[in-house]
């Protein structure tokens, strides 16, 4: 079984949740264009000032995601 990757993304300030709400409908049409696969596309509204929003990606696809995409950071997903 592959490992899976979440590639994050984070925003900050009073627009955060609209910023990575709007952040999750370009991940999901950078997928769909480019035909790749992907677990989930999600937002995480930490506090009203912090929002991240995140793309779960197989290990095998996550340096196309990576390097298109500049996530500022990534982790182990469960």
């Amino acid at each position: 079984m592959e490992r899976k990757i979440k590639l994050i993304w984070d925003f900050k300030g009073p627009d955060a949740l609209e910023t990575a709400k709007h952040h999750c409908i370009h991940l999901k049409e950078f997928a769909q264009i480019d035909n790749l696969n992907y677990h989930e596309v999600a937002y995480n509204e930490l506090n009203e000032m912090y929002t991240m929003a995140f793309i779960t990606v197989d290990e095998s696809n996550m340096k196309i995601f990576r390097d298109a995409l500049k996530p500022h950071r990534g982790e182990l997903a469960d």
